[in-house]
């Protein structure tokens, strides 16, 4: 059996088919995603889902789906499936699948009686297109294809229903037709590479219902239109060829369109190129200028502080240095605007965070690794010597260095830090003052910085940084650390936070730590008992006030979970690096048991990728977002880290 396969007795099953979802991008914000039995259980969900500049920022959902029937001897058998009112499913295509597989590209094969037809779909990396290859493997009469396509016209974020002002003119063009529903929105394109009849029957199919969103307690039922359908026969042996783009193509290049593309596909075909592919489906072009990654999927945009944690793992880890140089030279024109006069980018969100230059350090501190202090200090020196001065000379806005070499920030009014769910605007996890990753992080900094500069043969700078990293070092231990052997979460005058969270894991995993070994033992013992999953860290410990395991519910419910309990798998980049750096190769078979978790979540949510976050306590189901890039880029970069520690043991 395949990595990514599933046979009949799963797909049949609705209870399981509908957990399991699949993802592909065109790293231009374009994606296709819906179930492995092709069935849409999100608002999010479609076959072709891109964005619409001249509209907004969001992405739209064009074509929904494609239903496809084949007919013999005037039977039709329909092989799509949408959910309605009350959890009825019409039609039952699921019933006629016998297995979905997607190590390469996704490819359903179904059987009706004595047809076999496969389905395989890419989607374009050079275009907003969705390709779809059908192949009549097998019949023992004439066959025909019906394809009828469910269109929406809509921003991913909301829901369409029956109207009068939705257009039903469309043009026809080379073996297909091309339409749009609203002003505003680009033709969508649908042809195929041999001739098609096209019968225009527009009707709105009422009361779609998913069930994804019903869970979230968002509304869940849209209608969605359709125009007509298309018809053809097909052979025995034969593929035909299916296009739905945003921009018209050749039919007769279709075929070879999509043959060039599956060359282009890694094969998923073990945990590691399960995430190397997926690490590349974050990657987002938006221009032939600048390249970043995406937070996440369907719902994330460029986030400053998961861009610079996530660029390693999702370039360096995979060996792709000239894409991790291409992200942080996209992202450094931002940076330095934003030092030069607090301006935001339109691109990267959150940039003025007051952690952000200090995750952008450590990125680079990650870079200096895979390639060498010289080449970081080519690169990049200046810019890290600028960020340590721009935090140094408190021009930040919210990070302030006090004269005992902490940083401090307000973060009672405003989400500051990654824990950063709000209720009524206000953090509900209210972190401020000094809080205790910001501190590890600009301790590694000063000391990072420092090394640069002592390569640079600048005495002078180097003295003065290790000047003020020693003060850090007996403040960060003297502030944080407590009689029980772990971290403050973050202290702000008298006020002490007692909680047990992941974030003084930084404090222990970073290059350069104000810990002594003693001290960062005990605070792994800690992590280890309170807050290590099979999934990932919790982001709160069952022992502390507020613990809440379960991300369910509606949107305000799930807020409440989302920092005080639920479990994220990125940090077990900084758990289990920590770990290596504490027990060295020793600690290589007990990191390998904690990868199995992760491993079979490959195969149960979104497949081939890990989801954001999971529930505290079993049996961790996993939640929020489909593909969340820190978690796979983390996971990506621990794997790498140890066959580092593999190749200096033999």
């Amino acid at each position: 059996m395949g990595y990514l396969k599933f046979e009949k007795t799963l797909l049949i099953n609705l209870e399981e088919s509908l957990k399991r979802e699949i993802l592909r991008t065109n790293r231009r914000g374009a994606y296709h995603s819906t179930t492995i039995i092709d069935c849409n259980t999100r608002k999010y969900h479609g076959l072709l889902v891109c964005p619409v500049p001249a509209i907004d920022s969001d992405n739209h959902v064009l074509l929904s789906s494609l239903d496809e029937t084949v007919i013999q001897h005037e039977a039709e058998f329909n092989l799509g499936i949408h959910q309605y009112d009350n959890g009825h499913f019409s039609p039952n295509g699921h019933k006629y699948v016998r297995q979905f597989d997607s190590e390469q590209i996704p490819r359903s094969i179904y059987r009706v009686g004595g047809v076999m037809l496969s389905k395989e779909k890419i989607l374009s990396a050079s275009a907003n297109r969705i390709l779809i290859k059908y192949t009549l493997m097998d019949a023992h009469s004439p066959t025909i294809l019906r394809f009828r396509p469910f269109l929406a016209f809509r921003n991913v974020n909301e829901l369409t229903w029956a109207n009068s002002i939705a257009s039903r003119d469309y043009t026809e063009i080379g073996n297909g037709i091309k339409t749009s529903m609203y002003e505003g929105y680009p033709e969508l394109h649908m042809q195929f590479n041999k001739k098609v009849k096209f019968v225009f029957q527009p009707d709105w199919y009422k009361n779609i219902e998913y069930v994804k969103e019903q869970e979230r307690g968002f509304p869940y039922k849209e209608d969605l239109y359709v125009p007509g359908y298309f018809e053809m026969e097909i052979k025995k042996g034969e593929s035909i060829y299916f296009a739905g783009g945003d921009s018209c193509v050749d039919p007769a290049a279709i075929e070879s369109q999509f043959a060039e593309e599956l060359k282009m596909r890694t094969p998923r075909n073990s945990f590691f190129n399960c995430l190397k592919n997926s690490a590349q489906q974050f990657y987002y072009r938006p221009d032939e200028k600048g390249m970043y990654l995406l937070a996440g999927y369907p719902w994330f945009k460029v986030r400053a502080r998961d861009l610079f944690i996530a660029m390693p793992g999702c370039t360096l880890a995979i060996d792709d240095i000239p894409r991790f140089e291409k992200m942080m030279n996209a992202a450094i024109p931002a940076l330095r605007r934003f030092m030069d006069n607090a301006s935001l980018d339109e691109i990267i969100q959150e940039i003025d965070l007051p952690d952000i230059l200090l995750w952008t350090i450590w990125s680079l501190q990650r870079y200096a690794k895979y390639t060498s202090k010289e080449e970081c200090n080519k690169n990049y020196g200046q810019l890290i010597q600028d960020i340590v001065d721009y935090i140094k000379e408190n021009k930040h806005e919210n990070l302030k260095l006090d004269p005992n070499g902490l940083v401090y920030s307000e973060g009672k009014e405003k989400a500051i830090t990654w824990m950063n769910s709000t209720m009524n605007g206000k953090p509900i996890v209210p972190r401020s003052g000094y809080i205790v990753e910001f501190n590890a992080l600009w301790y590694n900094s000063l000391k990072f910085a420092a090394e640069l500069a002592e390569l640079n043969e600048e005495t002078d700078r180097k003295e003065l940084l290790d000047e003020i990293s020693a003060k850090t070092e007996v403040s960060f231990v003297e502030t944080f650390l407590n009689g029980h052997g772990y971290l403050y979460d973050y202290v702000d005058g008298n006020y002490i936070d007692w909680s047990v969270r992941p974030n003084m894991l930084f404090a222990v995993s970073l290059d350069y730590s104000p810990l002594n070994r003693s001290q960062k033992g005990k605070v792994l013992n800690i992590v280890t008992r309170e807050l290590l999953t099979p999934k990932g860290i919790r982001s709160l410990s069952p022992k502390s006030e507020g613990y809440r395991p379960y991300y369910l519910g509606a949107l305000p419910e799930r807020d409440l979970a989302y920092h005080q309990g639920t479990v994220w798998p990125w940090l077990l980049g900084p758990y289990l690096e920590a770990y290596l750096k504490l027990y060295q190769y020793s600690g290589i078979s007990f990191i390998e048991r904690m990868l199995i978790g992760l491993d079979e979540e490959i195969n149960i949510h979104c497949i081939g990728t890990l989801s954001e976050v999971f529930d505290g306590n079993p049996p961790f189901m996993g939640r929020g977002a489909i593909s969340f890039a820190t978690n796979v880029a983390e996971v990506l970069r621990i794997l790498k880290l140890m066959e580092s520690y593999t190749k200096i043991e033999h």
